[in-house]
């Protein structure tokens, strides 16, 4: 799962490169955290964060497939 989100993201982004995606397993749910870099974050983004959406819709569905639990999720900077 952590390979297929890596990829998608991949293909939207100008700076493929600084992706990446942590994978963290809590109580039976797979948490995968997205790190872009700050000027992709709009386009990871998307308007009305249709972008996200998509991303965690396309993971989720794949999820079901595979029979597990995940959530989806960009980390924040934390300089302002």
């Amino acid at each position: 799962m952590k390979e297929f989100i890596t990829y998608i993201v991949r293909q939207i982004v100008s700076q493929p490169e600084a992706i990446e995606v942590e994978e963290v397993s809590e109580e039976g749910v797979f948490i995968y955290t997205i790190s872009a870099a700050k000027e992709d974050m709009g386009t990871l983004i998307g308007k009305e964060g249709r972008n996200i959406k998509s991303i965690r819709n396309m993971a989720k569905a794949k999820a079901i497939k595979d029979d597990i639990r995940i959530s989806v999720n960009i980390k924040e900077d934390d300089k302002i």
